[in-house]
């Protein structure tokens, strides 16, 4: 059966099918990426009302694509306190979010209770809103730091209120790859393992891929099909996010940028690929807000959310840093001919503009 036999029975694809898909035209692509979208999530375009917040960026590992960490490139370090925090929230929550999205670099300084204590203290002061926290590299962090084990530091995060993991810290799965970008950081084998026990508490969570660095497209497939392998055994993945390399203020030095034509097929094919992740996120922190539209139409479902306020990916030139107002976005999603939904953390629908 050729490749595209296989696109149209919707048989499973393998690596070498990934690679060839690679090769069609981006039209030919486009069209069997966005015939799955539809029959999946007809023309909706999901997103939520979120605040992300990043609480330090003092960090004791070194990965090369990093503008974040204050370790270097960024003379500015800062760990923000609970009641800053807190206060934040206060605004937030008036502006209608559903969501916290909080990540933090890894701050050897900062203590175990600093890092799970706000969980709780945002569960009792908003106990609506759904906290989405620590990433799988945050987690391997602090259970090396403190000599915990995963499933301790994960009990711990169910105690104080963590409801879902972000998929941050998966990088790509190449182990040779993920040597040069980010040794010392959690491994391959640790990120899917920690995914696969939260899974196993009954959790769910989000997946990543950073790409458009000096990974290759075998790679990218890799790494989709290690996810989807996970997906098979534990059905925990809410969606997979490809995230579009930012290319300012750090160390990998790539001369070679990724077309919109690549990012737009990587989009595509991760939802081809994917047959057993429910939703493909268009991040538009990382692919621009434009391309993200794009991507509605080559496999992607969601956009994220309003964000509020973003650290991680502005400090590398993304533009998020002020995130995107409500009226904004569903003008955006309304105009490029989707139907814009907004939804929890954990796709329920809450709301359907038409």
């Amino acid at each position: 059966m050729n490749l595209l036999e296989k696109l149209d029975t919707n048989e499973r694809l393998n690596l070498e099918d990934g690679m060839a898909l690679y090769e069609l035209d981006l039209f030919t692509l486009g069209q069997y990426a966005n015939a799955r979208r539809r029959a999946l999530h007809q023309d909706k375009a999901f997103f939520n009302i979120n605040r992300h917040i990043n609480p330090t960026n003092i960090c004791k590992d070194i990965c090369k694509f990093c503008a974040f960490s204050a370790n270097r490139k960024n003379p500015n370090p800062y760990t923000m306190s609970h009641e800053e925090i807190l206060g934040i929230l206060d605004n937030s929550v008036k502006n209608g979010i559903t969501e916290v999205h909080v990540v933090s670099a890894h701050n050897p300084d900062a203590g175990f209770e600093w890092y799970m204590e706000i969980f709780s203290k945002i569960k009792a002061r908003f106990p609506a809103l759904h906290v989405k926290a620590m990433t799988a590299a945050e987690i391997n962090f602090l259970a090396t730091e403190y000599k915990l084990s995963f499933e301790e530091v994960i009990g711990k995060m169910i105690e104080y209120g963590v409801d879902s993991m972000p998929g941050g810290g998966a990088e790509i799965f190449d182990e040779k790859v993920r040597e040069y970008i980010c040794k010392g950081k959690v491994s391959s084998a640790e990120w899917l393992q920690i995914h696969e026990l939260w899974h196993k508490r009954g959790h769910e969570s989000n997946a990543t891929m950073l790409f458009g660095h000096v990974e290759k497209r075998e790679h990218r497939i890799d790494h989709m099909l290690r996810l989807r392998d996970l997906q098979d055994k534990t059905g925990g993945f809410n969606a997979f996010i490809p995230l579009v390399y930012q290319r300012d203020n750090n160390y990998l030095h790539v001369e070679d940028f990724l077309s919109s034509t690549e990012i737009l097929k990587t989009y595509a094919i991760s939802r081809l690929m994917l047959d057993n992740i429910a939703h493909i996120k268009a991040y538009w922190a990382t692919s621009t807000i434009n391309l993200a539209l794009v991507a509605l139409e080559y496999g992607a479902d969601d956009l994220d959310g309003t964000i509020e306020a973003e650290a991680i990916q502005s400090a590398a030139g993304a533009s998020s840093a002020h995130g995107l107002k409500l009226e904004t976005f569903l003008e955006l999603i309304e105009t490029s001919g989707f139907t814009p939904v907004q939804r929890d953390s954990l796709y329920n629908e809450i709301q359907i503009y038409k």
